[in-house]
């Protein structure tokens, strides 16, 4: 799952153009929205998008969103359970 990890934190930097921050500047396990990284409702749709795009999952309940879009951990334990 490190791996995993690593390749999300890649894509987030790029997908939401972070381009002033490096991977080993985000926290697995810190909040993406909030106090944490600090993403905001616009930077949700695209990690939804990155879902999608990347890796054939969609959100079919946008409550669960919350849960799967807390860190990148919690995205990278929710693809390693619903990935076909």
């Amino acid at each position: 799952m490190d791996k995993l990890i690593q390749e999300l934190k890649e894509e987030i930097i790029e997908a939401l153009n972070l381009e002033d921050m490096e991977i080993d500047e985000i926290d697995e396990e810190q909040a993406l929205f909030g106090d944490g990284l600090g993403l905001d409702s616009i930077d949700a749709l695209e990690l939804i998008v990155l879902l999608e795009k990347n890796y054939g999952i969609k959100i079919e309940d946008p409550k669960q969103g919350k849960d799967i879009f807390y860190s990148v951990k919690s995205m990278a334990e929710y693809i390693t359970a619903h990935q076909k």
